[in-house]
Order: structure tokens, then sequence, then C-alpha cells
């Protein structure tokens, strides 16, 4: 779709959905909707454009870095160093499902064939060293991104993106493989570097070098995994582009590193950084108190949102021969006793997650019918039967059920699938049941000595380690775990990030978020009809099918999410009085406070 160009400064694009026509310009078009602002709008709404600048911030960050290439699979990148140094081609706005407006491209044109798509950089885009953005960079990023020293998430991502050419300095084509709805929209979604940065050296042998890109801010100085400050760029090139207006107040942003969420509660209390996201309930309720707090000096605030929850969960890695009969899965799950976790671990603060795409209208509900019906009813000789006359449940507690009802159900599981008790463990073809659960956050480990109490009742061993984080990520990018927390995050409008959670190409691949190793051909055509919905209600549709499927193939144990985000700060920002819809309370203070 081609896109009229406005001569103000900061022109305005969106990107179209298939089910727009390819023929009709627009100022602004967004995935299946109507987007929020018009091309003669100023700033975002959840800004505030007379923010003033200066000052600084410090946030608080858990584990180590050991490397500022933010892009590569080995190692762990240092925080903010994309989000901050790096502009993309458009941005995200935070009070839409899916809207992108202009920022290093001023214009796009969608193909009539959509099988490509052209950007138009501002001529006015600058990296850091005041140099030009153009073309040839945008093209040297994308082969970098997809190329085999990257992450793999990069390939994963835009697979169907076969190339990027050249057709002068402002100008870079992307070709398709095939019709994907969202992929002109993905791809604008691109961080890009200056070619230089890569030229001539392997992309994974830049370790310590920050990229070169043109974002609002540079690398300062850093201490290798304890912490590493960015300092404002004051020739930013899009300081006062619409998309940018209001935002990136600070004078510094530092990241100051912990070993973990205890020591850096104590680091905060201390004054040594400035806000804190508080995701563990014990911790808000009765660690972010006293004196400080009374006073005024430090303040709490529950912030409401609309986010996709996704899910979280204890994640069964399949590629371990324990885990792959359904009805040990189902019998672990019963296990675990949420109601007594919500009541005397966290504070009644959580809700039970029984979706991937939990508080959202992608959730499954009911028994499927309608397009979800159809998308299902040609699977149905490789689906349980019970997927279509009941809704999955959760395991419960709440009464009328109860501990001992779903360790009855447990035990019956576990004897069909032929699990007999032997010295107070059950065992199978001579192998225990037992195993191990690999935490990142020793927050957890009271939840699994409750969970590990219930299991050894079942005669079900289950040990749970807390490691380093360094230690802890290279385990998960190499399938080395029995069973770990993840957070499985979704955004409003799902597409091509969930081949890399779910489908059968990406379960040997390391790196990949297909953490259990699910390999399912129900599960990859579900992903699929997901990724190519031609409009919204195709998508919900695939969603909810999609959903269902994966909740009774029972791949994880879901936790818990919050309808807020929690956050402590000490009283020396200003912030805009609007929130926005859609967005994580860090990056959002970050983007959009100042220092007062």
């Amino acid at each position: 779709m081609a896109f009229a160009r406005h001569a103000r400064a900061g022109a305005l694009f969106a990107l179209a959905s298939l089910a727009a026509c390819p023929c009709l310009a627009a100022p602004a078009v967004a995935l299946g909707y109507t987007p929020r602002y018009p091309a003669d709008f100023q700033h975002f709404d959840y800004v505030d454009p007379a923010a003033p600048k200066g000052g600084t911030l410090t946030l608080g960050a858990i584990g180590g870095f050991d490397r500022l290439n933010p892009f590569v699979l080995k190692g762990t990148a240092a925080a903010g160093v994309s989000e901050l140094a790096c502009d993309t081609l458009g941005e995200q706005s935070r009070d839409e499902p899916f809207s992108i407006y202009g920022l290093l491209a001023r214009d796009i044109e969608l193909e009539p064939d959509r099988l490509a798509v052209t950007f138009t950089l501002d001529p006015r885009a600058r990296f850091s060293d005041g140099s030009a953005v153009t073309a040839e960079d945008v093209k040297a990023t994308f082969d970098a991104l997809k190329g085999p020293k990257a992450h793999p998430q990069y390939r994963v991502y835009w697979a169907d993106v076969t190339a990027a050419e050249v057709l002068d300095a402002r100008h870079v084509r992307f070709r398709f493989a095939r019709v994907n709805p969202e992929l002109h929209l993905i791809i604008a979604q691109m961080p890009v570097f200056a070619a230089r940065w890569v030229e001539g050296r392997n992309f994974d042998d830049i370790v310590l070098e920050a990229p070169l890109c043109s974002g609002p801010y540079v690398v300062d100085k850093f201490t290798l995994g304890r912490s590493i400050t960015y300092r404002r760029n004051p020739e930013y090139w899009a300081r006062d582009l619409p998309v940018r207006k209001g935002q990136y107040n600070f004078d510094r942003v530092t990241f100051e590193y912990y070993q973990d969420a205890g020591v850096a509660l104590e680091g905060f209390k201390a004054g040594e950084f400035d806000l804190a996201q508080v995701n563990v309930a014990k911790q808000w309720v009765r660690d972010y108190v006293g004196p400080k707090f009374d006073s005024g000096e430090l303040l709490k605030r529950e912030l409401a949102h609309h986010n996709n929850a996704g899910m979280q969960g204890f994640v069964f890695n399949l590629r371990r021969p324990l885990f792959r009969d359904v009805r040990v899965r189902r019998a672990l799950a019963l296990a675990f006793d949420f109601e007594w976790s919500n009541q005397n671990l966290f504070f009644g603060l959580y809700r039970r997650s029984s979706s991937y795409f939990a508080n959202s209208e992608l959730a499954a509900t009911d028994v499927p019918s309608g397009a979800e019906l159809a998308l299902l009813e040609p699977l149905r000789s490789q689906l349980p039967p019970a997927l279509f006359t009941q809704p999955w449940r959760a395991p419960s507690t709440e009464a009328p059920g109860s501990l001992r009802d779903n360790l009855r159900a447990a035990q019956a599981l576990l004897a069909e699938a032929g699990w007999t008790l032997q010295d107070e463990v059950l065992v199978k073809d001579g192998q225990r049941l037992e195993f191990e659960a690999l935490l990142e956050n020793r927050a957890f480990e009271r939840v699994f000595a409750a969970y590990a109490k219930n299991l050894q009742r079942l005669g079900v061993r289950m040990n749970y380690r807390t490691v380093d984080g360094s230690l802890y990520q290279r385990r998960v990018d190499i399938f080395d775990f029995d069973l770990v927390v993840h957070v499985y995050a979704q955004s409003q409008s799902p597409g091509n990030e969930q081949i890399g959670y779910w489908h059968s190409s990406m379960a040997a691949q390391e790196g990949s978020n297909n953490l259990m190793g699910l390999r399912d051909p129900v599960v990859d055509a579900l992903v699929e009809k997901l990724v190519y919905a031609q409009d919204r209600a195709q998508l919900v549709a695939a969603a909810h099918a999609l959903d269902r499927v994966l909740l009774w193939g029972e791949y994880v144990v879901p936790n818990w999410h919050s309808p807020v985000h929690r956050i402590a700060y000490r009283d020396r920002f200003g912030m805009p009085k609007q929130l926005p819809l859609y967005y994580q309370p860090l990056e959002w203070a970050l983007s959009t406070w100042w220092a007062k």
C-alpha cells in the first residue's frame, strides 16, 4: 500500500492489514482497525510534550552482563542497549493493539501482490556520530540479523522475509516468500545499526563494542557485569518528531546490577536506584514498607493495564521421556495448589491463569464453536474427544474441590500410565518418577517447597535448584533442564513469534522459545492459521483454537497473573497524567517520566 508523504516534520505512516485495499492511499492504516492518531498528530496521548529534559534515572537489574551486542545468542547483553541506543524503522504506539508510526522511515509502500514492501527513509535520520542513515545500513542490519551468527529469534520472526534490496540511498525494499498479513509491520520493528559496525567481522565476535545506532542515547560508560550508563544525545535527530515528543527526557540512565531480588531490595531502600517493578507479592506487602515509605520519600503505586497476560507456568521439557505422557503431566499439575499458594504466599494478589492469552479476547472459553470449531473439526481425530465437549479447567482446590480430591485423581492417572509405588517412589520400567526444577529467582523456592511436598504424597520426587542468571540462561538456551518457570509473553496481536514458541521446526533450535520441545502437527497447523490469518476475526478464531489445544496438551502447570503493575519509586519524578493501555512499567517510565 502506498501512503501519502507529508511535508511537515515527523510525517506519519501506519502499516496496512491485508483486509485493506492495496490501491487505497491512506495516511494511517493499522492491522485490522482504524488507527487512533491522524496524519497531523503532534504527540502520543500518554506523554507530556512539555516534559523537561535533564536529571538522571537509575534502574536495578538482576544478574550481570558480558556483552554490549544485544543481537547474538551467546552471553548476556547489557540492559537497554537496543531499546535506548537503536531506533527502528517505525514506532509502535502503546495505546493501540498494533499500529506503527514513522520513525527512521517516513513512508511505506506495500506492493499490490503483498509480496514486497518499500520503505522511504527520513532524510534527516542520523546515527549518533552524525552520519546519515541509508538504505545500505538497513540492508546490512537485516542481513546480519537474519544471518547464522545472530540470535535465532530473528530468523524465526522474519522467516518469510527473504531479502532486503537497496533501491537508492533512501529506499529499501523487503521481499516476502509468501503473503503474510503482518510482515510489513514486524519488519518495521527492526532496529537499524550502521553497516560499518559489522563490516569485515563475524557478528558474534563483536562483544564489548556497542552498536552504532541512531537512538536517543549512547553508551557512556560501563563496568562489565555491574553497571552501565547511557548518555542522552543532545543532537538526537528525531527529538522533535511526534513519535518522540515528550520522551526520553533523562540526561543519563543507569542500570545497576544485583545478585538477586533480595539484594536489589536492599539497594533500592539504600537509595542506589530509583524505581523498581515488584513482582513478588511477599516483598510488595512486607518488604516495601518502612519509615521512608511512611514519610513519602519512597512511593508505592499500582498501575492499571490492559496487557495480554500470556501464560506463566512450570514448563515441562518434552525432550525428557518422563514428561511425554499427557497423563503424567496432568497428574503433576493436579498436585499444585494455587489457591493455597495465593492465600498463604501471595496475599491474594494474583489470579489463576487459564489461557496462553490470559486477560484478552484471544483466550479460549467454553467449548469450541463457529469459526474456531471449523478450524478444529478437520483435526478431530488427532485431538482428545473431551476438547469438543467440555471446557478445559485448571486444577483447583476451591470448594467444593480439595487438594485431597486432586491428589486422588492424580494417583489414578499415574496408575493408568503404568507407574507403581516402590519404596515410597513411583517407578516404571526401572525409572523413578523424579526430576529437577531449575530456578533463577529464589522467590520461587517457597512455592516449590509446598509443591514438592504435595508431589511427595504421590510418590513423585521433585528437587529444585536456584542458579545464577548466566548459568540459568545458558542451560535454558540449550534445553538442559527438566522443568523451568517461564513466561510466554503475548501481545494484543500475536503473529510470527508464535512459530518460535510452539512450532516443531523450533524444537531443536538452540536459543528458541520452544522451551517445552513441542512437536505436534496439530499445533503446527494452528500456528500457521494464526500467522497467516487475513483479518482480526480469523486471528481470534485461530488463537482460540491454538489456546485450547495447548491447554488440553497439559504442557505447563499454569501459574498466575496480576491485573495491575506494581512499582515503587523515589518521589523526585514527574510523569504523564494518562497511562497507555498496553505497556511494561519500566519501559513506560524510562521513556516518558522526567526529573522534577
